[in-house]
């Protein structure tokens, strides 16, 4: 046999997609593991030639869904994040998008049994211990991926995915303000290091000199901005904990502006070396959480509401991503839960291939 089956689904999660596993079907050892996604992606061209990734970091996503042993969560969901071209595999963040499928995915693995007309999937995101209800539409007790829902960045309309997340301060840090402090100024630049689902070093548009409603191609080739930026984001690592940043993905980054087209904040967010076409899903919540909060690099933009839950609705470059917060506004600023609405679709499934040399498909 020169080659070992793995058994997979292809899904679109919410503007991302990527392989969906069965935990059980990969090898437990970490570096095993590493190899088997770096070469199920293709990583190491810029094409993802040899490999089924997508030649952009939303499409070299990886999902691995076991049973939990969890009180609450039914599902653990653990991401890889599987690098383009430079066959690194970063499992620290997790990703809201790629989770927009874990529901569906689940009840299609059959580790969750369906309901009659919705039903809620408890998933535990293992990387970052945040808790997700994800409520899916399954009339007559399967999944149902059409709809009259529209995202952002995606063609077409889709079965609507409510997900709803508690648990997100601190994910991968201390806390929701990792540097102790709501501002902190690196190489001349006033940041908000904040974590709340996802670590973010978070800036001004116009204090990198932009306008913050450029488009994605627009800053991809401005090199000098990324240069700036990478050089800022490494030092926020180290304020928030993190260490060497150098080659992970945390913290991203992201910048915000006044709205223009009638939302809550402009925003644009880095993945942190290439700029999402859209927004990620993890990204919207701490952005949203960062324009609420009193002193932070948003303070300015917009007239913050005295009551929550709210509805902040973020501009991005391929549209709007809504995200609805529950949060404490007196005294000290806390996130108490999250609510998104996404869209996901099974894309393909079966088995997919890689070289017995790289695993012979020993479980351990």
């Amino acid at each position: 046999m020169t080659q070992t089956a793995i058994p997979y689904l292809f899904m679109r999660g919410g503007s991302s997609r990527g392989p969906y596993f069965n935990r059980a079907d990969l090898p437990q050892d970490p570096q095993k593991l590493t190899q088997v996604l770096i070469t199920v992606v293709g990583s190491g061209h810029q094409l993802n030639i040899d490999g089924i990734g997508g030649g952009d970091a939303v499409t070299t996503k990886v999902a691995m869904l076991s049973p939990s042993d969890d009180d609450w969560a039914e599902v653990d969901y653990y991401f890889a994040q599987v690098s383009v071209e430079d066959q690194l595999v970063d499992f620290k963040p997790t990703c809201g998008n790629i989770l927009s499928g874990v529901g569906p995915a689940a009840i299609e693995m059959g580790l969750v049994k369906a309901a009659q007309q919705e039903t809620e999937v408890k998933i535990r995101a293992v990387n970052t211990g945040a808790y997700v209800a994800a409520t899916v539409q399954t009339p007559k007790g399967s999944v149902d991926y059409t709809g009259d829902v529209s995202i952002a960045g995606v063609p077409g309309k889709a079965a609507p995915v409510a997900l709803s997340f508690s648990g997100i301060c601190g994910s991968c840090t201390s806390g929701l303000l990792p540097t102790g402090a709501i501002r902190n100024t690196i190489d001349g630049i006033e940041v908000t290091c904040m974590d709340a689902a996802m670590p973010l070093v978070i800036a001004r548009a116009c204090d990198f000199n932009l306008t913050g409603y450029e488009s994605a191609s627009e800053l991809d080739s401005n090199t000098a901005f990324f240069e700036r930026m990478e050089a800022v984001r490494r030092k926020a690592g180290e304020l928030m904990g993190l260490g060497d940043v150098s080659n992970s993905v945390v913290p991203k980054f992201g910048l915000v502006a006044p709205a223009k087209e009638g939302g809550t904040i402009a925003a644009r967010y880095f993945m942190p070396w290439k700029t999402h076409h859209a927004m990620a899903v993890t990204g919207a919540q701490c952005l949203a959480a960062c324009a609420l909060a009193p002193g932070s690099v948003a303070d300015g933009m917009l007239e913050r509401p005295q009551q929550t839950p709210v509805n902040v609705e973020l501009e991005h470059p391929t549209g709007k991503i809504e995200v609805l917060i529950d949060c404490n506004c007196d005294g000290v600023f806390d996130v108490n839960s999250v609510g998104l609405v996404r869209t996901a679709r099974k894309l393909a499934d079966g088995n997919l291939y890689i070289p017995s040399s790289v695993w012979d498909g020993n479980p351990q």
